[in-house]
């Protein structure tokens, strides 16, 4: 924790760099995702399911990269494997992260959670792990399905929330 803790300081302390802003412009309605994903293979497979998808999507090489480019930009998908950038995955420095922010601000992301100590879609793992679903690797091929549908069932359960925020000015 205490690691996780030095590395958003760290990036938070950062003067502000506009390479660190991943979009420059998105047309209206255009989604973005970022991938914090270590292992090429699985990463290609993210990156087909989400252009299936018509995302514009980010690729971080390490955890600070990911930190950076979420600094500036409210990612409308995260997917992100448990081991990123660490050897422990209690000590995943992205999740901590997703977890601290403010509510308001974490609802607006769609987290999906890469591991293969869980079974896809494993709903009590994702509330475990405080994100929106689980993806087993066996399963990363139908990645793109998965995200689809998970994120219309986010959209669902929040969009009654999402509409009463909205008429009182505070979404």
């Amino acid at each position: 924790m205490e690691e996780e803790k030095t590395l958003a300081t760290d990036v938070a302390s950062d003067g502000y760099d506009a390479a660190d802003k991943p979009f420059d412009f998105i047309e209206a309605g255009g989604e973005t995702a970022l991938v914090c994903e270590s292992d090429p293979a699985v990463r290609e497979k993210i990156l087909s399911g989400l252009d299936e998808l018509g995302y514009r999507v980010t690729v971080s090489a390490t955890a600070k990269d990911a930190l950076k480019a979420m600094r500036f930009h409210i990612f409308d998908v995260v997917v992100l494997d448990e081991l990123f950038d660490t050897a422990d995955p209690q000590a995943n420095s992205v999740l901590h992260y997703l977890a601290e922010l403010p509510m308001t601000t974490r609802r607006r992301f769609f987290v999906a959670l890469v591991s293969s100590r869980f079974r896809t879609m494993d709903h009590m793992a994702a509330f475990n792990r405080s994100v929106n679903i689980v993806v087993n690797p066996a399963s990363i091929a139908e990645v793109g399905k998965i995200i689809k549908q998970g994120n219309a069932e986010n959209r669902a359960f929040y969009h009654v929330l999402n509409e009463t925020l909205q008429k009182m000015g505070r979404a």
